[in-house]
């Protein structure tokens, strides 16, 4: 497999995930926390500008997705 098949099959993974239980991965579950580390390594080098192009366009429908299902306050 090639980097690119690589990038979009865990691209994928997280996308179904999300829609499939209607939250992020947790970074407290161990079978979902190579998810999470995923999201963020991919976060920071888009912040760093190093996130190639096309991957980019994808990668903000995750956030924007990730958004959606952001943890909210009980207590508020």
């Amino acid at each position: 497999m090639t980097q690119d098949e690589l990038w979009n099959n865990k691209y994928q993974e997280i996308m179904s995930f999300m829609e499939e239980n209607h939250r992020r991965p947790s970074k407290y579950v161990p079978e979902e926390k190579a998810k999470v580390n995923w999201w963020k390594h991919q976060q920071k080098l888009m912040n760093v500008g190093e996130l190639k192009e096309d991957r980019v366009e994808m990668f903000e429908k995750l956030l924007e997705l990730g958004e959606k299902f952001k943890r909210v306050n009980q207590y508020q």
